[in-house]
């Protein structure tokens, strides 16, 4: 079909093909670096970004900067689609890639770039595999450009370290299977703070939503473990921002002596029958006791009136809202299905990609009340 206006794509497109013409052309120049040359070259251009040069102006000496680093150490070179994609996502902007085609690789060049400014750079994935992964597989590029490294797990946080001991054996090994196999060799424990304070930060959406917000909480700065933000890119942008979106992200306080009774109810629950105790409503993933099933449940507490202000020297109400929760928890609730038992902890499963979420509760106690289900 004929359009008076052109393809927009290739409008942009041909806007890009200048600056990698530029980045092409300094590839010669870069052809006979050594490493020690790279990180010099590395300090120059963090000293050109403080003497008021800007990103732009950098950025084909920094792109063809990686590509030399990443052929000297993992033995892939950017292809000039790549390039293109990097200087897409350094301006803020969405690059579609299919599988296969080294998303992974294209990364370096936007996140190396806003590393320059020494204000740190996020690199968003959606598991804690992939994290850790690429934080020792791609951290050998950045490590290699003077770079610091790390990655931030639910539970551990490691940082980029080249091994003392058999380091050519061992990188040859990372560079054959660094793709797909977390090399632990690489990785050395630290603190989130430590992993945090690195130039390139490698994480999750769900640890660096509940730093962030774990940050605000904390009473003293010395008890923060973020070092602001700065540039982030996100992997998988469209599970991140709209399918894992729809789920907050929400710190509650403990309530530790609620166990006792989501435990009792745990084991009350399963006497009832549904359509006489209770009633359950599939579509608004709601369930409702009866009068039946009210009646019950006092005469197996031995209670005249559940709603009694003074039961357990608690409001009544409260008391009602523990026995919703276990209700919900036993009837709406489905084991492999909304949750999974792993390591006696209840994992929630996400019902929009089906992914498991370890580190996130539900809330309102409806996650006590899961773990009294399953007795974990």
């Amino acid at each position: 079909m004929f359009s008076i206006f052109g393809d927009p794509n290739k409008k942009i497109i041909k806007k890009l093909q200048s600056t990698v013409d530029k980045i092409n052309e300094l590839e010669q120049q870069f052809e006979s670096f050594s490493f020690e040359e790279i990180k010099k070259k590395t300090e120059e251009l963090k000293g050109r970004l403080k003497d008021k040069e800007t990103l732009e102006d950098v950025l084909p000496e920094a792109f063809a900067l990686v590509r030399k680093a990443s052929q000297l150490t993992i033995g892939l070179r950017h292809y000039d689609v790549q390039l293109m994609g990097g200087i897409v996502l350094n301006q803020g902007d969405i690059a579609e890639m299919k599988t296969g085609e080294g998303k992974t690789l294209v990364a370096t060049l936007p996140a190396y770039l806003n590393a320059l400014t020494e204000k740190g750079v996020h690199i968003v994935t959606v598991n804690d595999y992939l994290a850790k992964r690429d934080a020792g597989w791609m951290g050998q590029v950045y490590n290699a450009l003077g770079l610091s490294v790390a990655c931030v797990n639910n539970g551990a946080s490691y940082k980029y370290k080249d091994p003392e001991e058999n380091f050519e054996e061992l990188d040859k090994e990372h560079d054959e299977k660094g793709s797909f196999k977390v090399e632990k060799e690489f990785l050395q424990p630290c603190s989130r703070k430590e992993a945090y304070a690195c130039d390139i930060t490698f994480c999750t959406n769900n640890e660096l939503g509940f730093d962030y917000l774990r940050d605000n909480m904390a009473p003293s700065e010395e008890e923060m473990v973020g070092r602001g933000t700065n540039f982030a890119i996100v992997d998988e942008v469209d599970s991140i921002l709209i399918d894992e979106a729809r789920t907050p992200l929400i710190i509650s306080a403990p309530a530790e002596d609620s166990t006792d009774l989501y435990a009792q109810f745990a084991r009350i629950i399963p006497q009832l029958r549904e359509n006489e105790h209770y009633n359950i409503d599939e579509k608004m993933r709601a369930v409702t006791l009866t009068e039946e099933g009210i009646e019950k449940i006092e005469n197996i507490l031995g209670l005249d009136n559940i709603y009694d202000t003074n039961v357990l020297g608690s409001s009544g109400m409260r008391y009602v809202h523990h026995l919703e929760q276990a209700l919900r928890a036993q009837t709406l609730f489905k084991k492999d299905k909304d949750y999974v038992v792993k390591d006696g902890e209840i994992i929630i499963v996400d019902e929009f990609t089906g992914r498991l979420m370890p580190g996130r509760r539900y809330s309102e106690g409806l996650h006590q009340a899961l773990e009294a289900k399953e007795n974990v």
